[in-house]
């Protein structure tokens, strides 16, 4: 279940892929026989695989264009996997997702919940004084 793993892709991102590599396929007519051709989505306009430095600056670069408060992409990973948590997907699902063995290691460092996720407890809680009150 670790490591390399097939997902099903939500179709919005489905479309941006796609638009994706017809560039890559441009860019690849382009320089020809200079062009290497991978099965990687990652490369550069030479086809070649992008460093993890090379993805971290260009996604920070993408983040300051879009006007969005930057965040390492670790904790953008968590925050995905705790809206997934947060909308109903169930941990094993979560756990696949994320390609982790064990359930307890994508609940532990991936679902994150903040004081906004708590707000619905703290309704929940105020439900019961209302409900002490009125003799319940």
């Amino acid at each position: 279940m670790a490591g390399e793993r097939a997902l099903p892709v939500p179709l919005p991102v489905k479309e941006v892929l796609k638009r994706f590599k017809a560039l890559q396929a441009a860019e690849g007519l382009a320089l020809g026989e200079g062009y290497w051709d991978s099965v990687y989505m990652c490369v550069n306009e030479a086809g070649e695989v992008h460093k993890i430095k090379q993805l971290r600056t260009r996604a920070y670069e993408l983040m300051e264009e879009a006007e969005l408060r930057r965040v390492r992409l670790y904790d953008a990973r968590a925050s995905c996997f705790t809206y997934l948590a947060d909308h109903g997907v169930p941990d094993h699902l979560l756990a696949r997702w994320a390609g982790h063995t064990n359930v307890k290691t994508t609940k532990r460092w991936y679902v994150k919940p903040d004081v906004e996720d708590l707000r619905g407890a703290a309704t929940t809680w105020g439900g019961l004084h209302r409900a002490q009150e009125g003799g319940v």
